[in-house]
């Protein structure tokens, strides 16, 4: 088979493969899980972050209709989660954290049983089973029992059984959870595959900041139940706030006072000046999402040159997908 997305239930693809939800709230008790919760997405690689009891499990459970919906809307694959979750699960696949092993059943067995679950005949439900064995790289272990299995196995097994029914979208919580760091690196391989080659939407739940740097394209941000932020991965300048690092020599006692002058935070680590700029209030309140480090560095460059300083370095130092999300968590 070329690849692991076959014609197996394509036939049905629906026209609106996007997940939207809107103002969700949801509670399990009196207190809420979910706050207001409000996003769309479109197919791709999408990253569901926030520390333990933020709520991403059971967002992931609202998505896939598991859980009766109190307040809000949730449409996935066009459908309307609170009533039509059944035909939508045709088009999901589903990794949970803890779970998904029936004991005493052969790894086959157990894909080929959850294929059928999902409405595939039998004998095509085998045959499937047989191929996302052999894709995940459990073909010479398919007819052990799963509960031997090792942690590792058992990981794979389960993305095996998300994709037996060929979905249109994997949600997976925790994927490399008690995992080694070769298993961790293996799975991730799998999931970048199926969302960057395959064309599968993915939405990776997890706290591991490396997971989500490696598989996803854009994130969304948890935090006490309320959607913090949504940001591209890659994206550099999505904070007013950022650092430049600046090394030079002259009259510093004046450079420092232009940059605060600016409204800057001035440290020092060993020769390198840490300028910490205000691109929001150096531009007169541009929008978020548009700064331009340029900006930032041609300020500084003033700064300089009016203060008779000299600059042998000016550089803006990256944000990293860490420091930007323990920022959000912990503010």
């Amino acid at each position: 088979m070329d690849g692991i997305v076959s014609k197996v239930n394509r036939t049905g693809t629906p026209e609106n493969q996007a997940i939207s939800v809107s103002h969700l709230t949801f509670a399990y008790a009196a207190d809420p899980v979910l706050r207001d919760v409000t996003f769309s997405l479109e197919k791709g690689a999408v990253g569901l972050l926030g520390p333990n009891g933020s709520g991403k499990t059971t967002l992931l459970r609202c998505l896939l209709g598991q859980v009766p919906l109190q307040a809000g809307q949730v449409e996935v694959l066009g459908c309307d989660m609170a009533a039509k979750a059944r035909l939508a699960r045709a088009g999901l696949g589903w990794m949970p954290e803890r779970g998904g092993i029936i004991p005493g059943m052969s790894g086959v067995g157990l894909v080929a049983y959850l294929g059928e679950l999902s409405g595939m005949p039998g004998r095509d439900a085998m045959q499937r089973a047989h191929e996302v064995l052999h894709y995940v790289g459990l073909a010479d272990e398919r007819y052990r029992k799963c509960d031997d299995y090792s942690q590792g196995m058992k990981q794979r097994l389960k993305l095996a059984q998300a994709l037996v029914h060929d979905p249109h979208w994997l949600f997976l919580d925790e994927p490399t959870s008690g995992l080694d760091p070769r298993g961790r690196v293996s799975i991730l391989e799998l999931i970048r595959d199926l969302a960057w080659n395959k064309g599968l939407g993915v939405i990776l739940s997890t706290h591991l900041l490396s997971d989500v740097e490696s598989v996803c394209r854009e994130i969304l941000v948890l935090r006490k139940g309320e959607l913090l932020s949504r940001e591209t991965v890659d994206d550099q300048t999505r904070e007013p706030r950022q650092v430049f690092e600046v090394e030079g020599f002259g009259e510093e006692a004046a450079f420092r006072a232009g940059l605060e002058d600016l409204g800057a935070e001035v440290a020092l680590d060993n020769r390198l000046w840490l300028v910490t700029l205000d691109l929001q209030r150096i531009t007169g309140g541009q929008k978020a999402g548009s700064y331009d480090p340029a900006v930032g560095v041609n300020a500084i460059l003033r700064v300089a040159a009016d203060s008779e300083f000299a600059l042998r370095r000016l550089r803006r130092r990256p944000v990293t997908l860490a420091e930007e999300f323990y920022r959000l968590v912990e503010a």
